[in-house]
C-alpha cells in the first residue's frame, strides 16, 4: 500500500527562534547537532548545516536590523529544512547577490552563494521594500533543505526548476499548532501514487486535544474511497459524535492534467492556473454534523497547476499582487512564507501546496 503522509508524525517545527544579535547562533547549532544526528544526517551534512545556519543567521544580523527569524522543520522524507524569514529591506539584485565576492556590507560576500552550495536544495524569495505605497511584507526568505543519504539536487537558480528532469508534482507542508502547544487541530494526510497526490486536509472544531481528537484515524479513507467525494462522505460518518471537523479533499493528476476538489465548512483553497488565481470557498456546515452538500470545483491546466488549501488560522485577505513572483517558487517556500506572514496567532494553522510543472 502506498505511503500516506500526515501532518501530525511528518510535518513538525523542531525549533523557532527571533534573530536579533549574533548569539542567536549559539542555540541553533546546538539544536541543529542534536536534530541531525537523530535523523542520521552524516557529519559533512551536519557540517554543511551548521555553515548554513552561521550565513543565514549572519545575513539576519546585517541586513535585517533585528527583525527576523529561523526555524527548523522536519518534512516528509523525512527532510530537514532550514528557514530564515526577515523583515528587512529585501534584496536589490538576487542574481548579483549570490555571486562569490560580492557584497553589500564590506564583507567577504560568499554567503549567499554557500549557501546553494552546501544545501542539498536550497531556495529564496525576496520582495524589495515599497514605502510610499500601500504596506506589503518585504524582506527575504531563505530555505535550506537536507535530505539523509541523497545526493545534491541541482536546480536552476532563477526558475527554481530541477535541471534535467521532466515534469514532476511537488508538495509543500505548514503545520502549527496554536501557541505552539503539543496539540493541533489542523492536520494533512497525503498520499502520493505515481504522479497523482490526493490529499485531506482537515480543521477540528476549536483547538487542543478535542479538536486534534476529532481529526485523527481517517488516514484510510484516502486509499479505500474511489473518489474525492466518497472520501468526504466517509470522513462526514466517522465524525459523527465527535467536535466535528471542516475539510478539504482533492486529487490532481499530472497525466489527466486535472483538478478535482471540493470542501465543507470555513477553509479556503486557491488554485493558479498558468498566471491566473482562482479562490475557492465551500459548502457552509461541519463535516458530523450539519453541512450543505458540497459542490466540486474541477480544472483542467497546461503546462502548469499551482493549488493551496488553507485552513482558516491563515488570513485570506492576499492576492498574487500582494507575493509577486513567489506562486512561481517551490512549494515549500510558497507554505512557509504565507504560513509565517499569513497565519494567525489565535488559531492552529496549516497549509497544503502542490505543483505541477
Amino acid at each position: 500500500m502506498t505511503k500516506i503522509f500526515d501532518s501530525a508524525t511528518d510535518c513538525k517545527l523542531l525549533y523557532n527562534s527571533p534573530v536579533q544579535n549574533e548569539s542567536a547562533l549559539i542555540l541553533l547549532r546546538s539544536k541543529l547537532s542534536a536534530i541531525a544526528q537523530r535523523l542520521g544526517l552524516s557529519d559533512q551534512k551536519r557540517e554543511n548545516m551548521l555553515l548554513v545556519a552561521s550565513e543565514l543567521v549572519s545575513n539576519q544580523v546585517k541586513h535585517a536590523g533585528g527583525r527576523g527569524l529561523i526555524q527548523v522543520w522536519q518534512q516528509p522524507g523525512p527532510t530537514l529544512d532550514i528557514l530564515a524569514l526577515d523583515y528587512g529591506p529585501g534584496i536589490t539584485n538576487l542574481s548579483q547577490a549570490e555571486e562569490d565576492g560580492y557584497s553589500s556590507a564590506n564583507t567577504l560576500g560568499k554567503g549567499l552563494g554557500s549557501i546553494r552550495r552546501l544545501s542539498d536544495e536550497s531556495f529564496v524569495y525576496t520582495q524589495q521594500d515599497n514605502s510610499g505605497k500601500s504596506k506589503k511584507w518585504s524582506g527575504t526568505v531563505f530555505l535550506s533543505r537536507f535530505h539523509p543519504g541523497s545526493k545534491k539536487i541541482d536546480y536552476d537558480k532563477d526558475t527554481n526548476a530541477t535541471r534535467g528532469r521532466s515534469a514532476a508534482l511537488e508538495i509543500g507542508l505548514f503545520s502549527r499548532s496554536l501557541s505552539d502547544d503539543r496539540y493541533n487541530g489542523d492536520r494533512i494526510y497525503l498520499q502520493k501514487t505515481g504522479d497523482t497526490l490526493r490529499w485531506l486536509h482537515l480543521d477540528g472544531l476549536g483547538h487542543g486535544e478535542q479538536a486534534q481528537a476529532a481529526t485523527a484515524n481517517l488516514a484510510s479513507h484516502l486509499s479505500h474511497c474511489d473518489t474525492p467525494a466518497s472520501v468526504l462522505a466517509a470522513v462526514d460518518r466517522q465524525l459523527k459524535g465527535t467536535r466535528g471537523a471542516v475539510a478539504i479533499i482533492g486529487e490532481l493528476g499530472l497525466t489527466g492534467k486535472a483538478l478535482n476538489i471540493l470542501g465543507v465548512g470555513d477553509m479556503h483553497a486557491h488554485v493558479m492556473d498558468n498566471e491566473e488565481m482562482h479562490n475557492l470557498s465551500f459548502a457552509p456546515g461541519v463535516l458530523g454534523k450539519e453541512h450543505k452538500n458540497p459542490a466540486q470545483f474541477r480544472f483542467a491546466f497546461g503546462k502548469r497547476c499551482l493549488m493551496i488549501s488553507a485552513s482558516d488560522g491563515i488570513r485570506r485577505n492576499w492576492d498574487v499582487s500582494n507575493f509577486p513572483g513567489l506562486f512561481h517558487q517551490h512549494p515549500q517556500l510558497i507554505a512557509y512564507t504565507l504560513g509565517n506572514i499569513m497565519g494567525r496567532i489565535s488559531d492552529d494553522q496549516s497549509l497544503c501546496v502542490a505543483s505541477i510543472d
